[in-house]
């Protein structure tokens, strides 16, 4: 093993964000000797996330690495390099940032009108993004692509990244409750893992990715093993039928940071 693909919320990182929690809330020093077992087998650690450019950078330098992932793909920092992944749709002086000009297009209105009382911008951790729109609740994604495509705006999709348990963060009369990005359409995690391994000479069964959600589990596509914490499918049941079509997809038996070692390490013993 080379190179480790690593989501933070929901995997690296316990509730609350932390990296030192596990699932009951209480101290959890796993996560953190995950990343201790890659330093010492020198495999290099990425993480990537549906996060900001800003916050995603602040969480690679305090895990001590140099290229992360943001904006579930949108753009790959590598060495300090910024490299977007978005097909021609990038910051501009005239038309504004990736998020202004999404804004501009009408398509977060469509979507909000349309899906009223099913969708909403996931405050507050939709505010100053420079990308994607970040909404949640319970929509068909088919439908939702139908809906764009048919308004003109089949350069955008709607992006599940997994389910939102934060009791303040939930929707009336929704049983469950999701994150939803709408990016550019050519925009992904599996994408922009694939480039990372592109620009570091990596090969596929060189590298796993762990992580949470559906938009994560595409990019088993693309690396040697993909691992799925156990709080994933333990939060969205439904999961389990995605697995189907994932037939390589491994599932970690321990939650967050603590699933994150047991596929570290497994994939070390395994190697």
């Amino acid at each position: 093993m080379r190179c480790a693909y690593v989501d933070l919320d929901g995997t690296l990182l316990g509730p609350g964000a932390s990296l030192v929690r596990g699932a009951d809330g209480r101290w959890s020093s796993l996560g953190v000797r995950a990343l201790e077992a890659c330093w010492r087998a020198d495999v290099e650690v990425v993480v990537y996330s549906g996060r900001r450019q800003s916050s995603v950078f602040e969480s690679s330098r305090l895990i001590g690495s140099s290229s992360y992932i943001f904006e579930l793909g949108s753009g790959i920092v590598l060495d300090g390099e910024l490299e977007w992944l978005t097909d021609g749709v990038v910051p501009t002086d005239t038309a504004g940032s990736i998020y202004e000009q999404i804004e501009a297009s009408g398509a977060p209105a469509l979507l909000l009108e349309r899906f009223a009382g099913r969708l909403e911008y996931h405050t507050p951790w939709s505010r100053g993004r420079e990308v994607s729109h970040l909404f949640r609740g319970s929509v068909d994604l088919v439908e939702v692509g139908r809906l764009l495509n048919d308004a003109g705006l089949g350069w955008l999709r709607l992006v599940d990244n997994g389910v939102v348990r934060a009791v303040a963060e939930q929707m009336p009369g929704l049983d469950i409750v999701h994150a939803y990005h709408l990016v550019p359409a050519g925009a992904s995690k599996a994408r922009a893992v694939a480039r990372h391994m592109q620009a570091r000479g990596y090969v596929r069964s060189e590298c796993i990715e762990v992580g949470d959600s559906r938009e994560d589990m595409d990019a088993a596509a693309v690396v040697g093993s993909f691992w799925l914490v156990a709080n994933a499918v333990e939060r969205d049941v439904t999961l389990a039928d995605e697995l189907t079509r994932h037939p390589g997809v491994r599932v970690a038996s321990e939650p967050y940071g603590a699933g994150v070692y047991e596929a570290v390490v497994t994939t070390l013993a395994e190697g």
